[in-house]
């Protein structure tokens, strides 16, 4: 790299006291002495004061590119904007580092930060997801770049939370449906909204099946299957009872002690009644 031509070591102690004040650091904004106004950044990166830094560092990062300070130009730059809690540009910037110096000295610490940005930026579960795809695709990327990184702990954590945010979307959306019940206007297509939920909520557990909302999404396709088949043509409901009687055996069997179980057994109970079963007395008892 290209080395810059300093005029001479400038003194943090100086730089400070000429901080200062507001004139002070006005006439660093406006000096055309690249290595002072870098020596002035950094001065005000490590007291804090990012909105000073970033002024500068903006009019410094062209200038300094392909120098000893221009990468860490770039990623103070980056960082500024993130402790500002502006995760937009930051997320730009920090992307721009990565693009620039992919084997620098802040390259792991800049991949881990542009994904904890877009983490921030992740909107609520009601809104579009497209920025938490993005976060975890780069949260991801600097887990199969830095498998062994000290943050790694942290990173799934935030991998974790975000999968839940889009699993949290896909159950309300299969609970609408659910809602809607026999309500047809909605479906143009065809088909009816129970069977919608249980699409949906299936597709939810085979995408992220470690989720916590798991036995939530399971209950909603009992519920589902029970009210499919009790609304079903004479030709289809035995089919129908009985794959709700099918749905309730696994949904004992992972979820024993669950928190819906009472509403289950009453659902296997009904089922068995309209399929024409007998219902054993334990059954028939835990429903009552």
């Amino acid at each position: 790299m290209k080395r810059l031509l300093s005029i001479g070591t400038v003194s943090a102690i100086a730089i400070s006291s000429l901080m200062s004040s507001c004139n002070s650091y006005n006439r660093v904004l406006k000096s055309t002495d690249i290595e002072y106004k870098y020596e002035a950044a950094k001065e005000c990166y490590a007291s804090g004061q990012y909105t000073r830094a970033y002024q500068l560092l903006e009019g410094l990062i062209v200038a300094m590119k392909g120098y000893d300070h221009g990468e860490e130009s770039l990623f103070m730059l980056s960082m500024c904007y993130y402790n500002l809690r502006d995760y937009e540009t930051a997320s730009l910037y920090l992307d721009r580092y990565v693009k620039s110096y992919p084997k620098g000295e802040y390259a792991e610490l800049a991949r881990f930060y542009s994904g904890k940005a877009l983490y921030r930026q992740s909107p609520d579960p009601r809104l579009d997801q497209s920025p938490t795809y993005s976060a975890l695709n780069t949260l991801q990327e600097f887990l199969d770049f830095y498998p062994y990184s000290t943050k790694r702990e942290e990173v799934n954590d935030m991998i974790y939370e975000l999968q839940d945010r889009l699993v949290l979307k896909e159950y309300e959306a299969a609970k609408l449906y659910y809602d809607l019940g026999g309500y047809n206007g909605n479906c143009y297509f065809g088909g009816n909204n129970y069977e919608a939920s249980i699409i949906t909520a299936e597709n939810a557990l085979k995408s992220f099946p470690y989720t916590k909302l798991r036995e939530d999404l399971y209950m909603l396709i009992l519920r589902c299957r029970y009210q499919l088949a009790a609304r079903s043509i004479e030709e289809k409901k035995d089919e129908r009872f009985q794959q709700a009687i099918d749905e309730y055996f696994g949904f004992k069997n992972e979820f024993p002690d669950s928190k819906y179980m009472k509403e289950a057994d009453q659902i296997y109970k009904q089922s068995l009644k309209k399929n024409g079963e007998p219902v054993k007395d334990n059954v028939a008892a835990a429903a009552n």
